[in-house]
C-alpha cells in the first residue's frame, strides 16, 4: 500500500512539473510575438527641415609652430673657450653666445695686413717706376695680382677671426645647447637650437567650401586649448593653391604672443573664422544626412513610414547643411536612429 501511494505521489510531481514547462513554455512564446510586435517599428529622433539664416562662420583646429626655428652650426675650427648662453635663455640677434680660441686667428689675421700693406707698397712703386718705363708690363701685372691677393688673405683673415666670436642670428630662445668650454668645433658642429616663439604660426586645414570664404589678410580670433580661454588675435598669411590627399587646404595664421609668451611651439589650437555674408537657407543638422556629403540622403518620415531621398546640398557648417533639393520645408527627417533603419521601414518617434 505505501509503495502504491509513493508511485502516485511521484506521479503528481512529475504532472505538475510538466505543467509549469509547458505553462513558461507558452509565457516566452508569448513575449517573443509581443517583442516581434514592438520591433517591427524603429523608435527615431526627428527634426523637421527649418529656413533659417546660414551663419557661414566656422572654426578649425591646429598647431602652433615657432615664426623661426633655426639650428646653428659652427662655421671656424677650434676650442671653446667659454659659453656665455645657456639652454632657457632668451636672445637677441648679434648677442654673443660663444667664444672660441682666437689666438692663431688674430696672429693669421696679423700676417695676413702685413702682407697685404707691403703688396701695396710694391704696387705703388712698381706702377711709379714703370710711368718711367723702368720696368717691364708682366712685372706692374705680376705686383697688381699679388696686391689683390693679399688683399683677399686679408678679408679672409678678418672673417676667421670674426666667426670665433659666434652670435645669434636671429631673437628667440635658446631650445638646446649642444656644446661646452672645452669642446672643440670643427665645421658643421651642431651649436645650439634657437626658437623664436615672439610670434607663431597657427596651421590648420579648411574644407574646400570654407577655404572660398578665406583671404589673406583676413583678422581671425585664436584660441589655445590650453590657455584658459584667453583669445589672440591672428592674420591670415597663407592659403595653400592645392588640397591634400584629404582635399584639405593648409591655413597659416600668424599669431602675436602675449609679453609672458604663455603660447608655446606644438600647443593645439583653435582658429574662429568670422563670416558675415548670412542669408536664408534651408537648413538641417549635419547628423541627419546619410552617408557622405559628397552623395548625401536623408529619411524622410511619413504617416510613420521612413523613406530614403537624395538630397542636394550647399554650404556646410560645423553643425548644419544647407539643403538645395530633395525635401521641403516642415518635413520629418530622422535625425538619430538611422543606423537600423532601410528604405520603407515603420518608424515610431521618439519624445
Amino acid at each position: 500500500m505505501k509503495k502504491v501511494i509513493y508511485i502516485v505521489l511521484v506521479l503528481v510531481v512529475l504532472a505538475a512539473i510538466g505543467f509549469k514547462l509547458m505553462s513558461n513554455k507558452e509565457q516566452m512564446a508569448a513575449n517573443a510575438a509581443v517583442a516581434d510586435i514592438k520591433s517591427d517599428a524603429i523608435p527615431v529622433a526627428v527634426t523637421q527641415v527649418k529656413t533659417e539664416k546660414l551663419d557661414k562662420s566656422f572654426t578649425a583646429q591646429g598647431n602652433f609652430a615657432p615664426i623661426q626655428s633655426l639650428t646653428l652650426l659652427s662655421e671656424t675650427n677650434g676650442q671653446i673657450k667659454s659659453v656665455l648662453k645657456r639652454k632657457g635663455d632668451k636672445v637677441k640677434a648679434g648677442d654673443l653666445l660663444v667664444q672660441v680660441e682666437s689666438n692663431t686667428m688674430a696672429a693669421d689675421l696679423a700676417t695676413a695686413q702685413t702682407n697685404a700693406e707691403k703688396a701695396k707698397r710694391d704696387l705703388e712703386r712698381f706702377e711709379n717706376l714703370a710711368a718711367g718705363d723702368a720696368i717691364t708690363q708682366r712685372q706692374l701685372e705680376d705686383a697688381r695680382l699679388a696686391a689683390k691677393s693679399t688683399q683677399a688673405q686679408l678679408v679672409a683673415a678678418r672673417q676667421r677671426l670674426t666667426k670665433t666670436r659666434i652670435t645669434a642670428p636671429i631673437s628667440g630662445e635658446i631650445n638646446e645647447i649642444y656644446v661646452e668650454v672645452g669642446s672643440y668645433l670643427n665645421m658643421g658642429t651642431k651649436l645650439y637650437d634657437i626658437v623664436n616663439v615672439d610670434k607663431l604660426k597657427l596651421k590648420v586645414k579648411a574644407s574646400e567650401s570654407e577655404v572660398l570664404l578665406i583671404n589673406k589678410g583676413d583678422k581671425v580670433t585664436v584660441k589655445a586649448d590650453a590657455g584658459a580661454g584667453q583669445e589672440y588675435e591672428g592674420v591670415v598669411t597663407a592659403i595653400a593653391a592645392q588640397a591634400d590627399p584629404t582635399l584639405k587646404f593648409d591655413v597659416e595664421i600668424e599669431v602675436k604672443n602675449a609679453a609672458d609668451n604663455n603660447l608655446r611651439a606644438g600647443m593645439y589650437g583653435t582658429a574662429y573664422f568670422k563670416v558675415d555674408d548670412q542669408r536664408d537657407a534651408m537648413l538641417l543638422p549635419r547628423q541627419a544626412i546619410v552617408g557622405s556629403i559628397q552623395n548625401p540622403s536623408v529619411y524622410v518620415v511619413n504617416n510613420g513610414v521612413a523613406t530614403m531621398r537624395k538630397v542636394k546640398v550647399g554650404v556646410v557648417t560645423q553643425d548644419k547643411v544647407e539643403i538645395l533639393e530633395g525635401v521641403q520645408p516642415g518635413e520629418q527627417i530622422v535625425q538619430s536612429g538611422q543606423i537600423n533603419l532601410r528604405d520603407g521601414i515603420k518608424v515610431t518617434l521618439l519624445k
